[in-house]
């Protein structure tokens, strides 16, 4: 048995029950798992793919990035989500690394895919919907491999590459099976509800938060090809969905947006957050709205489920993240790996079938990762008495000022406070006598004026002196990935 056949079983139990539903188009669950087999006989008899095969996409939202990643899955091949954000050279890169014998593109990348097919004319090239409709139509073989286990490996998601070169996150079929569980307990999520999906594909956050979870337990799904404030409001009007997903700053658009306070919110039984550390004021602005708001936490690495707050919970506890989820462990320790006492800061790491078997093609990376089947996050966190997390920052960020520990997150989450500020970076720069000093970069909200002045008076009236930055540096836009979060390293110049 494996991840494919829990939508052949859905289909049998409620085979004329929405599945899918993109752009005007439903699928039900008999649909999609005829789909999904016939899709997998394809890739298994026209293009060859077998067990532990690559299939990479590079598409916006679609239905049949999820019948690729179902019929990987039948196969015991492994799909390879691009991130189609990403320009020409970095796609090379991560082709050259997962070497996907099959890459399928959308029609609006074709440039990039006539680019990257001038350099890899060994793989077989089909644009998105077209090229799996014709693989549909073929009836040859069974579409399946003997060799498949809830041990296998499905999927390669490529990290942000925020300290070099992209690294492929290699996770199992039990892994999305687990990530699966935690999403049915954090959300209370049952076959009867109805998720939107409008984060990115690519991403494990998109895919596997609520959208994969969804199918798994017979849920509806509906998709959209890409984000937009609009649309999620007209969704949430009109398709009436029970849950859905935002990151901090697809949120902070919704809220902004002059529908917002009269769009009907009631038909969500909660709204899921989280990929960075989440502002307060935007949790309590959909809260007030009368929706409850479940925070995870997580990595590429952890699927990306590994702590949460659950709907009905705790939520007490401004700031705090959650408990480890129902399948994993997490802990908080020091740079000898050893526990440390609740509420001192410390790396996060987690260990469960949530977690990456391997960074693929990369022993020594798989080797500083992971530590007796504990992945280290590389986040500082806290833990309370209660064993509630607290994020802080991730490590890499943190500055370190005339022997003082700065939290970058601290300074921005203050700063966000004040009215004028849409958003702001911290980052350390080296400084000759107290080795590192805070800078900040603030993007002001439309059509706000502020002087440095009263920003630094905002910041003393709530900060320690240390923490204070040296500089604070007015800005238009600020480096961001996929799904939003800050690129503090290329702030930095790395």
């Amino acid at each position: 048995m494996d991840l494919s056949d829990l939508i052949e079983r859905n289909a049998a139990f409620t085979p004329d029950r929405l599945a899918l539903r993109f752009e005007g188009r439903d699928f039900s669950y008999a649909a999609l798992a005829g789909r999904i087999a016939s899709v997998a006989r394809g890739l298994q008899s026209l293009c060859g793919v077998r067990r532990g095969d690559r299939v990479a996409v590079l598409a916006a939202n679609h239905p049949d990035y999820l019948v690729l990643l179902f019929a990987c899955a039948r196969l015991g091949a492994m799909l390879v989500p691009l991130n189609w954000r990403l320009a020409v050279p970095e796609l090379a890169y991560v082709l050259s690394d997962a070497t996907p014998s099959v890459l399928f593109a959308s029609g609006e990348f074709a440039a990039a895919m006539a680019a990257l097919h001038a350099q890899f004319p060994h793989i077989t090239m089909l644009t998105l919907a077209r090229g799996v409709d014709a693989l549909a139509d073929c009836a040859d073989g069974d579409g399946r491999s003997p060799h498949v286990d809830w041990d296998a490996p499905v999927l390669i998601v490529y990290t942000s590459g925020t300290t070099g070169r992209p690294k492929g996150a290699v996770l199992t079929h039990a892994a999305l099976q687990a990530n699966a569980a935690m999403s049915h307990h954090l959300h209370a999520m049952t076959s009867a509800d109805h998720v939107l999906t409008v984060l990115p594909l690519f991403h494990v956050g998109g895919l596997n938060i609520q959208t994969t979870p969804a199918l798994i337990c017979g849920a509806s799904v509906c998709i959209h090809a890409r984000f937009s404030a609009d649309a999620t409001l007209d969704a949430l009007a009109q398709e009436r969905p029970t849950l859905t997903g935002l990151v901090p700053a697809a949120l902070q658009a919704v809220i902004a947006h002059p529908r917002f306070s009269s769009t009907d919110l009631s038909c969500l039984r909660a709204m899921m957050t989280g990929s960075q550390i989440v502002p307060q004021h935007l949790v309590n602005a959909i809260v007030a709205r009368g929706v409850p708001v479940v925070q995870v936490y997580g990595a590429t690495e952890t699927g990306p489920i590994a702590v949460y707050t659950r709907l009905g919970g705790d939520t007490s506890r401004p700031g705090s993240t959650g408990l480890p989820g129902l399948l994993c462990e997490a802990r908080v320790v020091d740079d000898a790996g050893e526990d440390v006492p609740p509420g001192v800061a410390g790396e996060v790491a987690v260990r469960g079938p949530n977690v990456l078997r391997e960074y693929w093609g990369n022993a020594a990376a798989t080797a500083t990762a992971l530590h007796d089947g504990w992945y280290r996050t590389g986040d500082i966190g806290t833990r309370d008495a209660d064993g509630y997390f607290t994020i802080h920052d991730r490590k890499k960020n943190l500055i370190v000022s005339g022997g003082e520990n700065i939290y970058p997150a601290e300074i921005e989450r203050v700063l966000g406070t004040h009215p004028a500020v849409f958003e702001a970076a911290v980052i350390g720069r080296p400084d000759p006598r107290w080795q590192e000093v805070p800078v900040a970069y603030v993007l002001l909200r439309e059509g706000a004026v502020v002087e440095e002045a009263a920003l630094r008076a905002h910041l003393a009236g709530q900060l320690a002196r240390f923490k204070l930055p040296r500089d604070i540096v007015f800005v238009d836009t600020l480096p961001r990935t996929a799904l939003g979060k800050v690129q503090h390293f290329l702030l930095r110049g790395g």
